[in-house]
């Protein structure tokens, strides 16, 4: 068995939501593979305009009918009741029932996924074909076991790998959802593999930072804490979510549009895949809008399969795992992480002195024969690196143009710093 299918396995009964004893369980097991270092924040502390909520608990919910006969479960399925939901013990007829209860016209055998985090309420989801079933002439019975502690925390987790330079890498993803695959746990599962090839490289360029919050308020804390030094040092960031599915990949963009992620990732996708799909920002989705803030700005996008609300089963327990395609989640780690890899050639460079072409052979850099038909590429790389570095172009601009590798570039640029040619831009 694959070992993101087994971690895959040991979250998927998991209780999560924006707090709670679920969200601690699931870090512990993330850790597994890679250490995640948690940090608690107490509820009730403002975080700009936000509040952290009272931690959530619910031990048991469930509607009945009369004769003890549980109709809708949340030890069935946790997608059953309404994240948030108050305390309630009660009968109740089936309208005031009814008004209570979530369900998809569209998709008639499926429970859909709601909360209401901020505001007091309750409720039940069901599948439609559920509701159908339920007696209109009858009483129902209704207890929903929750708590919520104000003096409980919200838990985040996050991992800080010091590089060369304080120039650092994002990684972001959530962990607030119950049991949904591809919406949930696939951003987890992916960024702890990938945490962990990012912890056996021993020579890092750049810091990385991994991060694993509840979403919203949890990337909104991270910025309360790290937005001014990410306005000084980050240098790519990215948000990971909904990466499980077999779909085509499609890559939401930064709100600058045309950053180093943006630019690196859609040159990377036109290497690897003969479809894929690009996205300009729009300021909602996932917690690149907190990131891409107008304040904050910063370099942060988003690659992902199949994007939220884009697949029939999303926010549904139809994201299951039966939609989840473990094979290719190893392939687009190994994507993430030649992006990450890649990430380290990217510099700029200026020319030493541009008056006119140096004599290349004088420094053996140059082929012994002239006049042959077909420039060699190492030779084309040097001519393209000596023209371009002016302090506007980097070596991903050199690559694409050169059709060449990052690394190519980036070693024969550092040679021609080595030569006395080129200097490397701090």
């Amino acid at each position: 068995m694959n070992n993101i299918e087994i971690l895959f396995d040991k979250l998927w009964p998991i209780y999560r939501s924006l707090t709670g004893e679920g969200n601690r369980k699931t870090i512990d097991i993330l850790s597994e593979i890679s250490t995640i270092e948690k940090e608690e924040i107490k509820s009730g502390t403002k975080i700009f305009d936000w509040t952290v909520p009272p931690e959530y608990s619910v031990d048991e919910a469930y509607i009945a009918d009369l004769d003890g006969n549980r109709l809708v479960d949340f030890k069935v399925n946790n997608l059953h009741l309404v994240s948030y939901s108050l305390h309630v013990d009660t009968i109740l007829t089936f309208e005031e029932l009814a008004a209570r209860l979530h369900y998809i016209e569209d998709l008639p055998d499926e429970i859909p996924y709601v909360t209401s985090y901020y505001e007091d309420y309750w409720g039940f989801c069901l599948s439609y074909n559920q509701f159908k079933n339920l007696d209109k002439k009858t009483k129902y019975r209704v207890f929903i076991d929750s708590n919520k502690n104000t003096s409980g925390s919200m838990t985040i987790g996050q991992r800080f790998f010091p590089g060369k330079v304080k120039k650092e890498i994002l990684i972001s993803t959530y962990i607030c959802h119950p049991s949904l695959a591809n919406n949930e746990l696939s951003g987890p599962l992916l960024t702890i593999f990938l945490q962990k090839l990012i912890e056996d490289r021993k020579d890092r360029y750049y810091s990385y930072r991994f991060v694993y919050v509840p979403e919203t308020i949890g990337a909104i804390y991270i910025l309360s804490k790290h937005g001014d030094n990410f306005k000084k040092n980050l240098q790519a960031g990215l948000v990971v979510t909904c990466v499980g599915d077999s779909g085509i990949p499609t890559f939401k963009k930064s709100r600058r549009g045309d950053s180093i992620i943006d630019r690196l990732i859609i040159n990377n996708l036109s290497s690897e895949f003969t479809d894929f799909n690009i996205e300009d920002f729009f300021p909602t989705g996932s917690d690149e809008r907190q990131y891409c803030s107008p304040y904050y700005n910063l370099p942060v996008a988003s690659l992902m399969r199949t994007r939220y609300a884009k697949y029939k089963e999303y926010h549904t327990s139809a994201d299951n795992k039966s939609i989840m395609d473990f094979e290719g989640m190893n392939t687009f780690i190994n994507f993430y992480n030649k992006i990450l890899i890649d990430l380290e050639y990217i510099h700029k460079y200026i020319v030493v002195d541009g008056r006119g072409e140096p004599f290349l052979r004088g420094h053996n850099l140059y082929q012994s024969l002239g006049a042959k038909k077909q420039i060699p590429q190492m030779t084309n790389i040097i001519l393209w690196a000596l023209n371009s570095s002016t302090g506007d172009c980097d070596t991903l601009d050199i690559a694409i143009s050169t059709g060449s590798e990052l690394s190519d570039v980036y070693q024969v640029c550092e040679l021609l710093c080595d030569k006395g040619l080129l200097n490397k831009m701090k």
